[in-house]
């Protein structure tokens, strides 16, 4: 028997809380898989496409994954269905990789009952849950979902340069450690290579395991053993994607109200944007 959705216990959920509901009324499943792992070819019966790499990322930018205005994101959030009263579950091909974006947008945008699955579509298939083929979905009944922002989720770069010079803020960067200390090249031609003067490295893949999220107590140690006793947190990654898994990381560990700087390294490290670099091991 189907569980009703009812009340999210979190803002992460496991494999058995989903299977025990998936097709109840009032719960929307969005696959949010990026680049590669997008067409995979299975997803979870049901699930509709939460498009960051397309509909959803701003184009009119120069920036990729910016995040679109509140006309656009309702509009496309009503053609998947979403209606006000709907629980979303977001998940990703990848693991907990682009899904917790697709989390931290609705978040965003002012809609708070969401969660994001827990191991992904890997996690979901090596449990033996079902799965269907991708191809064609027959268009849902549109939504009646309005976005309404809310400010201080994402922030711009001036922002980030304040926090920087705020000794009560930490700056974390989760793009790899290599990156981070200029040893390995952009993937994206044209950015400069280092990080931000003052900034942390926290590689999102540090508060992982095997595609899971670490437990709120190995968060909380990871985190705090970076920031000390600084609660304010802006966080930045490549595109404003992986950023999201530390916003995902940092809510679980009982932070409140992390920031995510949207443009991230891909505005940062622009030579137009004549902001400071370093390389090395300089941070906070």
């Amino acid at each position: 028997m189907t569980r009703p959705a009812g009340q999210l216990p979190g803002p992460l959920v496991g494999t058995d809380w989903l299977a025990e509901r998936l097709g109840a009324p009032g719960l929307l499943v969005l696959d949010a898989s990026v680049g590669a792992h997008r067409d995979s070819g299975r997803r979870i019966p049901g699930a509709r496409p939460f498009d960051i790499d397309g509909a959803l990322s701003d184009h009119t930018v120069p920036l990729p994954h910016a995040m679109p205005d509140a006309a656009r994101f309702t509009e496309e959030l009503r053609s998947l269905g979403l209606r006000t009263a709907d629980t979303v579950v977001v998940y990703d091909a990848a693991g907990v990789y682009s899904s917790p974006r697709a989390w931290w947008m609705l978040r965003a945008m002012g809609f708070d009952r969401v969660a994001v699955l827990d191991g992904g579509l890997p996690g979901w298939a090596g449990a033996g849950l079902p799965l269907e083929s991708g191809g064609p979905m027959a268009a849902p009944e549109r939504g009646d979902f309005t976005a309404v922002p809310h400010p201080g989720h994402l922030v711009g770069a001036d922002e980030v340069a304040d926090a920087l010079a705020d000794p009560e803020c930490v700056v974390l960067d989760a793009r790899a450690r290599e990156r981070f200390l200029g040893t390995a090249p952009e993937p994206r031609a044209g950015l400069r290579s280092g990080h931000m003067p003052g900034a942390v490295s926290l590689p999102f893949g540090e508060i992982q395991r095997g595609g899971r999220m670490l437990p709120a107590a190995g968060l909380r140690a990871a985190f705090a053993a970076l920031t000390g006793d600084r609660e304010r947190l802006y966080l930045s990654c490549g595109s404003g994607v992986t950023a999201c898994v530390l916003a995902l990381g940092a809510e679980l560990a009982g932070y409140r109200e992390p920031a995510v700087y949207d443009g991230s390294w891909s505005e940062w490290g622009l030579p137009s944007e004549r902001r400071p670099v370093v390389t090395g091991a300089e941070s906070a």
